[in-house]
This record gives C-alpha cells, structure tokens and sequence, in this order.
C-alpha cells in the first residue's frame, strides 16, 4: 500500500471477487493460531521432518502433524517425501513476505 501524507491509499487489487474474499479470510483463519506461526518460522529457518518440529515445540506428533495438514491445504507449506521421511518447507516466498508484513504491522511505534 502507498501512503500520502500517512493515509492508506489501499490495497493493489481493488474489489476482489467474493470467493478471493472468502479464500482470504480462510488464510487469515488459519495464521490466527500461534503454534501454526511458529511452525512456518521453524520452516523459514530450514526445512523440516515432522519429528524435528516435534523435538523443537515439544508438543505431540499428532499436534504437530495437524497443524501440518491445515497449512498444506492453505497452500502455505509443501511435503517432499525423501525416503521414509516427509520434509516441510515454505511453499513460495509470499508466505515469508505476509509474515514480515504482519510483524512489521504489530511491532509499529513498538520500542524494542
């Protein structure tokens, strides 16, 4: 979004149709959990196995595959299998763009 003189001008697509509406909603419905947005931090940082999620976030392997199936179907992560082990990573550069944008929102006029 540009800015003049500090008001949004808006968003670049202009009138989205109601189902690009309603697909971002559901992204937004699927960011809105925190262990989720960890998980795609860990994914930024390399690739990984289920299990090594597991070790890091100490939560169970079922926990962990879920929230791995919810990100799959939001098209946010993607699985190659290498051998018996499926590895995660991020699905394209935008996912690690709309985490950057959203941080940079929340920590606005935020003192560090």
């Amino acid at each position: 979004m540009d800015t003049i003189e500090g008001n949004c001008v808006g968003p670049q697509v202009e009138n989205p149709e109601e189902t690009t509406l309603l697909d971002l909603s559901e992204l937004f419905k699927v960011l809105g959990d925190s262990t989720r947005i960890r998980i795609l931090y860990a994914l930024f940082e390399n690739p990984r196995s289920v299990w090594q999620l597991v070790e890091i976030f100490s939560i169970s392997q079922p926990a962990v595959s879920h929230h791995l199936k919810i990100l799959r179907t939001a098209k946010l992560i993607k699985s190659e299998k290498r051998g018996r082990q499926v590895i995660y990573s991020l699905a394209d550069h935008h996912v690690s763009e709309i985490l950057d944008i959203a941080v940079e929102h929340v920590t606005e006029g935020v003192e560090q």
